[in-house]
């Protein structure tokens, strides 16, 4: 069972976490929800699609301007409680690597701290667990935040990606994390290159046999993109088709831009697993 917020989670249960990004330069929207009222418009949005996690960043994720811990919490802090007053019932993340940002977040009412970037700050491990709130466990190849990778090798890349995860899934434990507030991210694109991260999709079931719930970060990444040789705004399809088989292979929370169609997806692929039953059944019953 996965815990977070007011929401408990089945095990066979998917779960949709919708990105918000409050930055000016995300690779995806260009900017789209750095002001308030659309960024409200899209969490108002997201949630009536299906998303049970709203996952609020303040930093774009690749090379750019700098942005420090002030910037970052001015993007976002405000935005957290606003989103908070207006839905207390969805499961705020925030996607910070500093642990400053993570304790203001969590003050203004954040339910999840996403770090993408592997641990890079000790400390916010700490502030998650001081707060009683979940946390997302990455691997990042040890890449330095908002950094692309270079030459990275690995001897076995799941490997690696369990050594990792794992480890700082444990520390968190051991620091007063809720186990059942912990999920483990392979990391796709972050320290990877596409055949590392295609490899990492391939193997997924390694990570769901951990017994900890794994999230995957896929959305119109890079490594769709080179997989299939399309630009962002054309890697919906490919998207699709690797959330469909890391649900097939016991993924359990995905983060999306998308909504809507990832969640088309989950159901498919939940109710040939037979985890969900056909949303009507008429046919050959009549």
């Amino acid at each position: 069972m996965l815990r977070l917020g007011k929401r408990e989670f089945g095990a066979h249960e998917p779960v949709i976490m919708a990105i918000v990004n409050r930055t000016p330069d995300s690779f995806y929207d260009q900017g789209a929800t750095f002001r308030d009222e659309p960024a409200l418009h899209r969490v108002e949005q997201a949630i009536a699609e299906g998303a049970a996690i709203i996952d609020i960043g303040g930093v774009k994720a690749g090379p750019g301007e700098e942005v420090d811990a002030e910037e970052e919490a001015r993007r976002t802090v405000g935005f957290v409680a606003e989103v908070r007053r207006r839905h207390p019932d969805v499961v705020i993340s925030v996607d910070t690597w500093r642990h400053e940002v993570a304790e203001a977040v969590c003050e203004a009412g954040a339910d999840l701290l996403n770090d993408a970037w592997g641990g890079v700050d000790p400390r916010l491990a700490e502030v998650a667990a001081r707060y009683d709130v979940g946390l997302v466990c990455t691997h990042a190849g040890g890449a330095e935040p908002r950094t692309r990778p270079h030459r990275v090798v690995y001897d076995d890349v799941m490997a690696d990606i369990l050594r990792v995860t794992l480890g700082l899934a444990e520390r968190a434990v051991e620091l007063g994390v809720r186990r059942d507030g912990i999920m483990i991210d392979p990391g796709h694109d972050f320290g990877k290159n596409t055949r590392h991260s295609l490899e990492a999709t391939r193997r997924l079931g390694e990570m769901a046999e951990t017994g900890w719930s794994v999230l995957v970060s896929l959305s119109n990444k890079d490594f769709v993109g080179e997989t299939l040789d399309k630009p962002v705004k054309e890697r919906v399809l490919g998207t699709l088709a690797t959330t469909a088989v890391s649900a097939w292979l016991g993924a359990q929370v995905y983060r999306v831009h998308e909504v809507a169609e990832t969640r088309q997806v989950l159901d498919m692929v939940a109710s040939i697993a037979g985890h969900r039953p056909p949303a009507v059944a008429r046919r050959g019953l009549a």
